[in-house]
């Protein structure tokens, strides 16, 4: 039995040299050592180092790249963008499940989908906003009440002004009737004050002291019938420190500024309290997913997939601004055709309709309840929610005075 083994008389030819990629210049080999971390040190496996986590990108490179980076950082604007809108607006709860299902890489991340979306909605808003009037506000001379300095010269201003009410085109509408209450209510609060004032008059003659200047009546802060006086009334509240207190009466003084700018320029106030809003709303979306988590709390589901579910409704509402001031910009276009009108008309009224039948839909895909239990649950989260988001927009239109 022979056990020899055939030795072939030429050994087989080396394999031939695999071409050296892009992706191979993070791969050892015996010829090629290997890069190393230029922050750690650590041998680089890839485009990020395992050991300190640093990327292999930096700022040294081309401004494109950077430039691209940084519009997907903050934007993740490429194809998923429009897959996720779609998705988001057409179909309810399916973005959300299918991120819950764990499939995501296809769809732009929750937040940067609201980020991006509330951008959009809210400078389409300013741009859409109409351009308002000091008329839009106040009738007639009422500023003259104010500025009045006796008794005599309120009645004759206001007899003024209900002169060019009654002149006016609208002199028996329900916008007139309105604007004469408060004509009246302004000149009653105006001889309350020149009465006032002319007690304490009275009382620093009396005294020997220097008579009190008299203010004009701004309709605002008014205190135990008189305008308020920063200088001899500050705010004084007796827990806080004395510059917290100087902070709010500044504050105060600024608010009432801006209320009485509304009179020259209205316009000025409503923008600013828009652009309050996307913080407000970046407040109140956490709240509703607080809600979610307290009336599904036997779902057993976690803080952050109602928080979710929170993201994505709202991105939906914001797209839903979007296509309803679409409408309305095309219905303008098309003013002078009128069956065009009245199509865009009936898109209009569908899509307010597809506002709310969506986030119950949505609501029943992703929380699997029955139909009665979803429709109470929807419309009791519903309510709490208006009466939240009343009291952010209160609270927001505060801060527009205060800050703006």
């Amino acid at each position: 039995m022979n056990n020899a083994i055939d030795i072939p008389d030429k050994p087989p030819p080396p394999p031939a040299p695999v071409p050296v990629t892009e992706d191979a210049q993070f791969t050892a080999t015996a010829d090629q050592p290997l890069r190393t971390c230029p922050n750690c040190g650590a041998p680089a496996h890839g485009p990020y180092c395992y050991a300190c986590g640093q990327s292999e990108k930096g700022m040294i490179r081309h401004l494109s790249e950077v430039l691209s980076d940084l519009a997907d950082i903050v934007f993740n604007v490429d194809s998923r963008i429009f897959r996720s809108l779609g998705d988001l607006y057409f179909r309810p709860g399916y973005l959300t499940t299918e991120y819950l299902a764990g499939r995501r890489a296809r769809y732009v991340t929750p937040f940067r989908l609201f980020f991006f979306l509330s951008i959009i909605a809210f400078f389409a808003i300013q741009m859409a906003l109409p351009q308002i009037s000091s008329n839009d506000f106040q009738f007639g001379e009422f500023d003259a009440i104010n500025q009045a300095k006796t008794v005599d010269a309120v009645k004759s201003e206001l007899e003024k002004a209900r002169a060019v009410l009654a002149a006016g085109p609208e002199s028996t509408g329900e916008k007139v009737k309105l604007a004469l209450e408060r004509a009246s209510e302004r000149a009653d609060e105006r001889i309350l004050e020149l009465n006032e004032h002319a007690k304490r008059v009275a009382d620093a003659t009396a005294a020997g002291l220097p008579a009190p200047k008299l203010e004009a009546n701004s309709g605002v802060f008014i205190t135990d019938g008189k305008a308020w006086d920063p200088q001899a009334d500050p705010v004084a509240i007796a827990w806080l420190p004395a510059g917290m207190n100087a902070w709010l009466t500044r504050t105060a003084v600024h608010m009432r500024d801006n209320l009485e700018s509304v009179k020259k320029d209205p316009q000025r106030l409503l923008t600013g309290w828009i652009s309050v809003l996307p913080q407000t709303l970046f407040v109140v979306m956490p709240l509703f997913a607080v809600l979610l988590k307290f009336f599904y709390i036997f779902k057993r589901r976690l803080y952050m997939e109602h928080l979710l579910v929170a993201l994505h409704s709202h991105s939906f509402i914001f797209i839903s601004i979007l296509v309803l001031l679409l409408l309305a910009w095309l219905a303008d276009l098309a003013a002078s055709i009128g069956w065009l009108v009245d199509v865009i008309g009936v898109l209009s009224a569908l899509a307010w309709i597809w506002l709310f039948l969506y986030l119950l839909v949505m609501q029943k895909r992703v929380y699997r309840q029955g139909w009665f239990m979803t429709v109470l649950k929807y419309c009791v989260i519903g309510y709490c929610y208006v009466i939240f988001l009343a009291f952010a927009l209160a609270m927001s239109a505060l801060a527009s005075l205060a800050f703006t």
